[in-house]
């Protein structure tokens, strides 16, 4: 991929607990094993846990760059898998919702970033909050992680909704975790599918991958390394490398969607859409 034009895709999701940081923590380290350059943003601003499903513990975080004039440079965070982390801050009500002020900020400090990255992932919260959506508006490419759970489908639908009746958004791709087998994952599918097609005219859904139920990924959890890294044969390793091989042939259409100071420009233009 072109470097000047680097992949700025979001991973997102309606319900909260259905893996979808974690998928962009292996997303991230299984890119940076097919050579590409990553920057992760952890965009759920107010209950941040990237660091913690690495287990690292970063001495700054994007409520230094808001609130303390702290450089970019000294927010990114260099991880010991190959990708660089921004990461955010858990537990402080100022990050909650970002103000205009903190959009310039973040896009003023944004021009010292080095270009040279192909994918640009961010990881949302879950929900229909401003952050999710004012992020997610802002992407070339949402995907939107669900799992079996009626309760996941539901409110991956009401996130899919929103963001085309509200915002025009119409192309999605589609990542199902935690799935018994690739039939569970296409049957998950079919039903947001029909949802969408009975409901929303003109969303597009592609089916990205499936991530299988996996014991290894917990026990990744637990000692706080990538399963991709730790367990490279698993299951559930196996199903993000299909993914990611997938999301490797998405291209920006142009070089206006490609760059990233434009990503930037655009999300702070998001505020009256999103308000």
């Amino acid at each position: 991929m072109n470097s000047r034009f680097p992949m700025v895709l979001s991973v997102t999701s309606g319900k909260g607990g259905v893996g979808k940081t974690n998928i962009s923590v292996n997303l991230a380290y299984t890119l940076t094993q097919m050579g590409k350059k990553v920057v992760l943003l952890d965009a759920d601003l107010g209950l941040a846990n990237v660091d913690v499903l690495l287990g690292m513990a970063p001495e700054y975080n994007l409520f230094h760059l808001f609130h303390e004039d702290m450089t970019l440079d000294k927010v990114l965070f260099e991880t010991p898998y190959g990708f660089r982390i921004l990461p955010a801050s858990s537990g402080v009500s100022e990050m909650v919702n970002l103000d205009k002020g903190q959009k310039l900020d973040l896009l003023d400090a944004m021009d010292s970033m080095d270009e040279d990255i192909d994918y640009l992932i961010v990881d949302t919260g879950a929900g229909i909050n401003d952050n999710v959506l004012y992020f997610n508006l802002a992407v070339q490419e949402r995907l939107v992680v669900l799992t079996p759970e009626p309760t996941s489908l539901t409110d991956a639908y009401a996130l899919i909704k929103v963001l085309k009746l509200y915002h025009g958004v119409e192309r999605f791709r589609i990542l199902v975790n935690m799935v018994k087998d690739q039939k569970m994952a296409k049957e998950v599918y079919i039903k947001l599918a029909n949802a969408c097609d009975h409901f929303l005219d003109g969303v597009s859904l592609d089916l990205v991958g499936f991530i299988p139920m996996d014991p290894q990924v917990r026990k990744s959890v637990i000692a706080q390394i990538p399963f991709c890294h730790g367990n490279p044969d698993c299951p559930a390793s196996l199903g993000l490398i299909q993914a990611a091989n997938k999301i490797t042939s998405w291209k920006p259409t142009t070089a206006t969607d490609g760059n990233i100071k434009f990503f930037w420009k655009k999300l702070l233009f998001q505020e009256q859409s999103v308000a």
